[in-house]
């Protein structure tokens, strides 16, 4: 049986699914994924989003916490204590799959895909299950979280949250294509999908159902059903604010934060995100 034949048939079998026959399934997940020869979601024209979610590869993740045991995995001779499931232990790339890990208290679990060019800059966290893709930059206090797709040359910022998502099961986790800029301390989450080229300014929060307000366009894009938000591609994405019409909110002054396509990215964008080379 292949991995997915195997994933599927335990989650079928229930609380009497073998503890071994899942473990093992778990550990072939796990290698497949940190290969880049699985992927939780994976790019699809047929699909609205142009993304297709793998459940079964969800639904095999969850079968390692489950099937797994808690172990001491203390480092440092026990004086920096851990205790996890053994079966999320720690990617360890080497020197051979050119990953640049800069010293200083970064962490990559096993079952994640990190390409050759990326690099990491301490402290940074990626989960299982994501993927990240050739020449990305992923900053200080940045995160990664478990399923979330990062397309090449993308830049994470500094403390950028990248959401993750392992359940449900059929929710597409967050995507970011190729070439964007993600700014420092913005949040992106719930399966938003952020299309090629885009720049997402330093304080924008996104979600799966946050409307953004397209300046240049003079339209509201927003999530529709069953879909999450998608943000255009090459858009320039800034945090604004709009005013609250109803209610106390009007007598009050009130205003709700809520981000803004302020332009589309230009020759003169290229050139300010250009800049980020010179540290590779």
């Amino acid at each position: 049986m292949d991995i997915r034949s195997r994933i599927e048939s335990l989650i079928s079998a229930g609380s009497s699914a073998d503890k071994t026959a899942g473990r093992e399934a778990f550990f072939a997940l796990q290698r497949a994924l940190g290969t880049g020869q699985v992927r939780a979601a994976e790019p699809d024209a047929n699909e609205p989003t142009g993304w297709r979610v793998n459940a079964w590869v969800k639904q095999g993740i969850l079968l390692g916490f489950r099937f797994g045991d808690l172990v001491d995995q203390s480092s440092d001779h026990g004086r920096w204590p851990f205790y996890d499931k053994d079966t999320m232990s720690l990617k360890r790339p080497g020197v051979g799959a050119n990953v640049r890990i800069v010293l200083g208290g970064s962490a990559i679990r096993e079952g994640s895909y990190v390409a050759p060019g990326v690099i990491c800059v301490p402290p940074m966290y990626i989960n299982i299950g994501a993927y990240v893709d050739e020449g990305t930059l992923v900053d200080s206090h940045a995160l990664i979280g478990s399923c979330a797709q990062i397309g090449r040359r993308v830049h994470v910022s500094a403390s950028a949250q990248i959401g993750g998502v392992l359940e449900p099961v059929g929710a597409l986790p967050v995507i970011v294509e190729d070439d964007v800029l993600v700014g420092g301390n913005t949040g992106i989450y719930e399966g938003a999908v952020i299309r090629r080229r885009a720049v997402i300014a330093a304080g924008t929060i996104l979600t799966g159902s946050t409307p953004v307000y397209d300046l240049p366009n003079g339209t509201i894009v927003r999530p529709e059903a069953g879909k999450p938000l998608v943000v255009p591609e090459g858009a320039v994405v800034v945090p604004g604010a709009r005013a609250v019409s109803v209610g106390a909110g009007r007598e009050w002054g009130l205003s709700l934060v809520t981000p803004v396509i302020v332009k589309y990215r230009d020759d003169r964008t290229d050139t300010r995100t250009e800049l980020e080379a010179w540290i590779r």
